[in-house]
This record gives C-alpha cells, structure tokens and sequence, in this order.
C-alpha cells in the first residue's frame, strides 16, 4: 500500500488523486505480471531446452524468478537470484543471496560469484534464463583483477555525486567488471540465452539496464575515458583505479547471436498508465517530454515553469512525467533526487506562485529514493511555510543536500515500502 506521510496537511483530495496515479504507474510495470506474459510467448523455447539455467538479479530478482518457476521448474539445472535485503524472500529450490545496494557490499562480490558459477554451469542445448532489474550494477559485484570492493565503492560513489547521467554512470561501470558490459552473456557461449528486462533507463538501451550484462558494451574504452574528464574524476580517483584507467581495452568482436534482449517493463509503459488515470478527471494532460533527466535544479524549474504557463488554461490540469534526474551531492544531509526535486519546486513556488491549488509528487517507482525509507516527497502551496513553523530552514537544508528533513518537518514524504518494482522515477503534478 502506498501512503504519503502520516502527519501530510488535511484538505488532500490532489494528494490522494496523485498517490493514486503514482500507485497505478508502479503496478503498470508489476514484475511478475510481465514475466509471466513475456514466457507465456516463449513456450516453444522453453521446451526445446534441454536444461534450464535461472539467473535473476535486481530488486525486483525475486518476484520475477517466482513468476519464471512455474515455466522452467521441470528443466531446472540451477537458480539464483540477487536482491537488495528489503526484496529479500526464500524462493524453494532457489538460491537468494542479498547484495548491497546503492552501493556494492561483500554480498554483492558473493552474489558475482554465485551468477559467474551458474552461468559457467551452461552446456549446449541449454536455456540461460536471465532476469534483469534495475539496481543489478550494484547488487553484483565482480571486480576486474587487481580492483577491491572498496576500490569499486569509491568508484560508484564518485560516479554517483559527480552528476553523471545513469547512461555514463554504466558505461564507467561496465570497464571494471567481469560481468558487466556483455561478459555475463560470454560466459556461456554454447547456450541460448534470453534475458528478461524491467527498464530504469531512457530510451531502454539494453547496454545501459544493470549495466548491461548480457549486451554490447555501451561505450569505448575512449568514451569511458572521457566522462571521467568532464566530471573531474580521473585524477581523484584511488590510485588502484587511475592505474587501471590506463589500460582500459573495451571487448570487440565478441558473439551475441546466441542472446535475445527483451524489454518486458519499462518506465515509458508506466507512464502511460499515469497518463490513462489522469485523463478520468482532469481534462488537459500535458506530458513533460519522453525523459525527464539532467541535474535536479535545471528539471525543477522546467517543471515549474510548465506549471504556471499551464495555469492559466481553463480547467483541470495535470503535468506528468518520467525520468530519472540526477543531483550533484555537496553536503552531508540526507535525501534523493525525487525529494531534493520537489523541495526546490516549493521554493520555486515562492518565488512565482501558480495561480490555483496544486500538488507535486516525484516518487521512485522502486520506493526508496537515495539512501533513504521515503520513495519520494509531495509537496504543496503551503509546504515551505510548514517546515518554517516547524522550526527548519528549507533553503538551508537544501544547500546541505538534507531535503528528506525539510519533507519530514512538513509531513511531505512519499512513504511506499519496498515495492519489488524498479522503472525509475515518475513525476505527478495536479492543479485544480
């Protein structure tokens, strides 16, 4: 059940209408229900296998390797299954192990090894069913020879604060990996492989999803070394990592014609759904492009912005979106993009009003926003004077990175739980 925060503000009827989208847009991409549609078209395949290898990882591994089971049960060689701990759940006759995430831990480094054993475990004849969510970069973890766990937590870290958009962020991320970028799907050359995949990323470029494992890798060893010349990352990088930045050899001519790569999820396809709900009761539905990226302030002032030129329409608005922005971190508060986006759209808002009630909801499909409990925020005309009451600064809090204790003050965090789904980001604005 998907809630806002206990203390939010009376009068709610756009909060319980944004909540209400948000919730049918998470459920759009519902892993369980996508898996089984996908192999409930791939019979064929199944039956033809000989043996059936299950590799699933992701926060939403384990839903979609319950949904895989009852397809592949009286082939299966061996199953594993990698999540973060809030998605952890005993599968019989699998094996679950709990990765670190959003950053890698010794889980994740037993989890690689885990994946890279089954995967080895392939023989010709057999189907590699491989199950893809978002989170997947982190909860594996196989560092390429002569890199450590912490060598490859500086690395996320660095990427993460830089501002990186989650394309570049991958493309780095898959030249230190022994599974990333394709070398997964190289592990087992004899096998057919079919790789089921909820998508987090824009366009849902397959090399990008957990870095993509069972696909072309998305950039040279040149591109790579050029986004760590434009975030100011290649010198202040672990020795470790600048001496493997050196050597860096991207893998050609590799085989893929034994993968096939479906997207079965995506944020796109939940969007729509937010777009169906809307246009029930508001009768103007304005889409805020196809992927809402880029640095946090530069998207909350376009939304703001698209705010108050649709304001003056006549009649209900709503302004939706999808996406994922990305936040550039200076401070040590505590936050994510989604709660830092719509703390700056409040203070925006103060700035220049829009002219009729509102509401704004920016939630993270997966329902954890940054290293947070909150799947995001929702804001009002009257949040900023809420948290001033309550005794916090919002525009000091923001410069401190620290928007989920502004949200707290004013009873405007978005409160999901883990959801098992991972899209994401969805972005709901409502005026009556």
């Amino acid at each position: 059940m998907i809630i806002a925060d206990c203390s939010a503000p009376v009068g709610s009827m756009l909060r319980e209408q944004a909540i209400a989208m948000f919730r049918g847009g998470v459920a759009a991409s519902d892993p369980e229900r996508a898996v089984t549609s996908a192999l409930e078209g791939r019979l064929d395949a199944i039956a033809a296998a000989r043996r059936v290898i299950l590799i699933a990882f992701g926060k939403a591994a384990c839903l979609m390797t319950r949904a895989a089971l009852p397809f592949v049960r009286d082939k299966l060689h061996c199953a594993r299954a990698v999540t973060n701990q809030e998605n952890l759940k005993d599968i019989e006759d699998v094996h679950v192990i709990a990765g670190g995430h959003p950053l890698p831990n010794e889980g994740s480094i037993a989890a690689a090894h885990a994946v890279e054993r089954a995967a080895r475990a392939a023989e010709p004849g057999d189907l590699v069913l491989v199950l893809v969510s978002g989170g997947g970069s982190a909860l594996i973890c196989a560092p390429v020879p002569g890199l450590s766990l912490a060598d490859k937590i500086a690395l996320n870290d660095a990427l993460i604060r830089s501002g990186a958009e989650i394309k570049e962020i991958n493309a780095v991320r898959q030249q230190f990996s022994r599974l990333k970028g394709g070398r997964l799907a190289q592990l087992a050359p004899g096998a057919r492989i079919l790789s089921l995949i909820l998508s987090d990323v824009p366009g849902d470029d397959v090399g990008t999803i957990a870095s993509g494992p069972t696909a072309q890798p998305s950039a040279t060893a040149a591109e790579v070394l050029a986004i760590l010349e434009r975030y100011g990352l290649r010198d202040s990088l672990p020795g470790t990592i600048r001496s493997q930045v050196n050597h860096l050899v991207r893998d050609e001519a590799k085989r893929f014609d034994h993968v096939e790569n479906v997207i079965i999820g995506s944020n796109s396809i939940s969007l729509q759904q937010v777009i169906t709900s809307a246009h029930a009761s508001y009768p103007i539905v304005l889409k805020a492009g196809d992927w809402l990226g880029g640095d946090v302030s530069d998207v909350a002032q376009t939304m703001h912005r698209k705010a108050i030129d649709a304001s003056n329409q006549r009649g209900p608005v709503a302004i939706v979106a999808g996406g994922e922005p990305t936040v550039r971190v200076v401070g040590t508060g505590m936050g994510g993009r989604n709660q830092e986006l719509v703390l700056r759209f409040a203070l925006l808002n103060e700035l220049a009003a829009i002219n009729r009630p509102w509401v704004f909801l920016s939630g993270g499909t997966d329902g954890r926003d940054g290293p947070t409990d909150a799947a995001g925020g929702i804001v009002d005309p009257s949040s900023t004077s809420r948290m001033r009451t309550g005794g916090c600064n919002p525009v000091a809090l923001l410069e401190n990175n620290d928007s989920y204790r502004a949200l707290q003050s004013s009873g405007d965090l978005l409160i999901t739980g883990a959801t098992g789904t991972n899209v994401a980001d969805l972005q709901i604005l409502l005026m009556q």
